[in-house]
């Protein structure tokens, strides 16, 4: 049986968890990115270009203001990218129905095939690390990962909704 004192935490112990923790985002950063870097080298692209595909193929007909407020990068930035995307036929744009100022982004068929390509590896290695841990594990990193989100708007975008009444 465990000794109860020496399950206290110290906070040594706690700062040392805490750094392990970031170490670990690190890592797990790496080589979560790494199979989709490969595969964006081979189009000139980099990570902007990524998390933009990926966006837009997550929310369809989303605005390029709304895709600013995600990315929280300058339009000069967004604008770079985007217009690579759109000029290589990944991405259009179209103007809104009820404002034509406004832009709606969505991925062209190309575009949906680079995001497939970009996104499997991730989903397998994610589903292959939920399997390994457990649903109780799964639900514990997801609250860690809501924690770490600052902004109290895209936490909320992760808010889980209630099964309707019958």
């Amino acid at each position: 049986m465990a000794d109860i004192k020496s399950c206290v935490a110290t906070p040594a112990a706690i700062e040392d968890e805490v750094r392990q923790g970031i170490e670990l985002l690190f890592f797990a950063y790496r080589d979560f990115t790494a199979e989709p870097d490969a595969i964006l080298a081979r189009y000139a692209f980099g990570r902007a270009h990524h998390r933009v595909i990926h966006f837009v193929g997550r929310h369809p007909q989303m605005t390029v203001g709304e895709l600013l407020g995600i990315l929280r990068i300058t339009k000069q930035s967004l604008s770079r990218v985007l217009g690579q995307l759109v000029r290589q036929g990944f991405i259009v744009q179209r103007p809104g129905a009820r404002d034509r100022r406004q832009r709606l982004l969505e991925l062209t068929f190309k575009g949906r095939e680079l995001e497939r390509q970009l996104s499997e590896p991730q989903r397998v290695r994610v589903a292959n690390a939920y399997r390994q841990v457990g649903v109780r594990a799964v639900e514990g990193f997801r609250k860690v990962l809501l924690e770490i989100i600052a902004d109290e708007d895209d936490r909320r975008r992760f808010a889980r909704k209630s099964p309707r009444k019958q």
